[in-house]
């Protein structure tokens, strides 16, 4: 019987919220376990019962794409608990086990000006050979553009005749990406962009991990963007604010 791969594993985890089977749960080492989720207590109830408790409140859960980047997966995921919201989830494994976890999680809103949702468009990577060039060159555009400013050099890195938008706030093309990089409100600008944290990538799909603020607050940006011919086609993202420290339910820190 051939084994899982870690994102086929990912995605029984995953959907195991809503079924409420412990068998996925397996490959979380749960003594090792690190939890990066501000608003989650560590060590105060294991998964299989916390999952099991879940799936009593009917919540339905659609792993939209995952990707495995070494000893990471990431996905990008729609839920609908109490409300609908949209995804990014990253793990680490380590000796054949999750041993930590990472998420971005906002409101599902839109369609977008486009007619977009926040998930739709491709889902399976490709150009496997150009991994190592695409995350590079996603690195390259948000230090270079989102963090360092340089708005001049979008269309560097964009595809401007193709670049498919999910952003429920924007639209296709790069004209309204480079208005809502612009905007200011009340002499702060509306999306800042101050650090990268991690870059990961499975062929033409990559994720940017980013830390900055929204409108003013404190936030962790999670850009997925995919790449062909050497730009940038089409981009998802979740953006959520920063818990205070005084309100972290653990010491792990968002990133």
């Amino acid at each position: 019987m051939t084994a899982l791969s870690k994102k086929d594993q990912i995605r029984a985890l995953l959907q195991s919220i809503e079924s409420g089977d412990p068998g996925p749960i397996a490959v979380v080492n749960e003594e090792k376990y690190i939890q990066h989720n501000p608003q989650t207590q560590e060590g105060s109830e294991g998964l299989a019962a916390l999952f099991l408790r879940l799936s009593k409140t009917s919540p339905r859960v659609n792993i939209v794409r995952a990707f495995e980047d070494g000893d990471f997966v990431f996905a990008h995921t729609e839920y609908d608990f109490a409300s609908r919201r949209i995804g990014f989830e990253i793990f680490r494994f380590d000796d054949g086990q999750a041993v930590e976890h990472w998420d971005n999680i906002q409101e599902r809103q839109g369609p977008n000006q486009t007619g977009r949702s926040m998930v739709d468009g491709p889902t399976e990577a490709s150009d496997h050979d150009l991994t190592e060039r695409n995350r590079s060159f996603v690195r390259s555009f948000v230090e270079t553009v989102l963090v360092g400013g340089h708005l001049q050099q979008l269309t560097e890195y964009v595809d401007e005749g193709a670049f498919a938008e999910h952003n429920p706030r924007l639209a296709d093309g790069i004209s309204t990406l480079r208005s809502a990089l612009k905007a200011t409100d009340k002499e702060c600008k509306c999306i800042d962009y101050q650090r990268v944290h991690r870059v990961l990538a499975e062929g033409n799909f990559v994720l940017c991990v980013s830390e900055g603020n929204f409108g003013g607050v404190h936030s962790a940006f999670y850009d997925l963007f995919r790449v062909a011919q050497g730009k940038l086609v089409e981009h998802w993202d979740t953006t959520e604010k920063i818990a205070p420290r005084s309100e972290w339910k653990n010491d792990n820190g968002k990133f």
